[in-house]
């Protein structure tokens, strides 16, 4: 989907003409980044070149001052261009929203959101290994810890300068717990091992990074809770992060039925106006999905609850089902000509199914929503 513009934006001008600004360049490498699998770099340079890195830290930390929302529609315009880079994009960002909520409700995070502005620095997120029991081991030693553990897809980390993760304590004074901390992606120890090689978003760079007997220092940690149960901070994550990531989402969903959409109108009478329809029907069923997760997170004004997290996961399972029917409808309202790779379609069609495998599958969702209904602990 070409951009509307490839000028230089103003600062006065809304970062929708940032995105138009970088758009071209990306769709421009996006085939070639798919083909190889190999990570966006470029892509990444340009990111930070534009300051994208640090769109979301308040303006009086250095950073661009964007909002919630702004920071969703920017990912979804760079969704639309190339998945890859949007996704990865929002593994990062949805670190420094976190912290920003953090700032904005009293906690520590100026130090990292200043971090952050001060160099475009890149936050690698380990999410999809964490979770709420969180992996790995510490051992307390003289002045901190010692981690040794194992996270999967890790977005951006070839380009990663911190990775932004947490592991099991079992002996906490009050049982096992997690502690949440920072480690630096050239620390001795950390390593990252290049087994990304995918379905979709092949150009992520969500290799496994591994670290063995990794110090952690006592003053790094910036959270520890108890390892079983619910925890409050998971309602803040999840209400700020997965309106983000699903945006990226959308956003290639969106490009997907536009081609669709272009074969369409090319065949004129000839289309099937029942599956060009249903396209249509099961793309605003996404975009109100999300829109309504975007209202949960209300620009961080919102205190963290599992009611709220819980309204977030059953949206982003509305938004997961009809994105992936959008793109099967835009394949059946195109016809054979969806087939061709010279469309883009397949490479959007590919992408999307990622959406499926973020916290939580519609299955899990389904289960931690009963227990939410029921009254019970919601963990899975």
């Amino acid at each position: 989907m070409p951009a509307t513009t490839a000028q230089p934006p103003t600062t006065t001008d809304p970062w929708s003409a940032v995105v138009d600004w970088t758009a071209p360049e990306l769709a421009a490498r996006a085939a070639a980044l798919d083909e190889s699998g190999v990570f966006a770099a470029e892509n990444y340079d340009l990111l930070a070149e534009r300051r994208l890195f640090s769109a979301g830290v308040p303006e009086e930390f250095g950073g661009g001052g964007a909002s919630h929302r702004e920071l969703c529609e920017i990912l979804r315009g760079i969704g639309r261009h190339c998945g890859s880079t949007a996704l990865a994009l929002s593994m990062h960002t949805h670190l420094v929203a976190a912290a920003v909520w953090r700032h904005r409700h009293g906690k520590p995070a100026e130090k990292l959101l200043r971090k952050v502005a001060e160099s475009e620095v890149v936050l690698v997120s380990t999410g999809a290994s964490d979770w709420l029991g969180s992996n790995g081991s510490l051992t307390p030693v003289e002045g901190g810890y010692r981690y040794t553990g194992t996270k999967i897809c890790c977005s951006g980390s070839p380009a990663g300068q911190v990775l932004i993760t947490s592991g099991a304590l079992e002996g906490g004074p009050d049982g096992p717990e997690v502690l949440h901390f920072p480690v630096p992606m050239r620390a001795d120890g950390v390593e990252i091992v290049e087994d990304w090689d995918v379905l979709g978003m092949r150009a992520t760079g969500s290799h496994t990074v591994t670290l063995a007997d990794v110090f952690v220092p006592a003053e790094a940690i910036v959270l520890r809770r108890p390892r079983a149960g619910w925890h409050p901070s998971w309602s803040v994550v999840l209400t700020v992060a997965m309106p983000l990531i699903m945006s990226a989402y959308l956003g290639v969903t969106e490009a997907a039925c536009a081609i669709s959409r272009d074969v369409a109108v090319r065949k004129g009478a000839n289309q099937p106006l029942a599956q060009l329809g249903e396209m249509e029907n099961r793309l605003a069923a996404a975009q109100i999905a999300v829109a309504s997760m975007v209202e949960l997170a209300d620009d961080y004004d919102f205190e963290p609850s599992l009611e709220r997290a819980n309204a977030v996961l059953v949206r982003k399972s509305l938004a997961v089902e009809a994105m992936l029917q959008a793109v099967d409808a835009a394949m059946e309202a195109g016809g054979g000509a969806m087939f061709a790779r010279k469309l883009g379609f397949e490479r959007c069609f590919r992408d999307v199914q990622g959406c499926r495998f973020h916290p939580l599958p519609a299955s899990k969702q389904r289960e931690f929503t009963a227990k939410v209904v029921l009254g019970e602990d919601p963990v899975l």
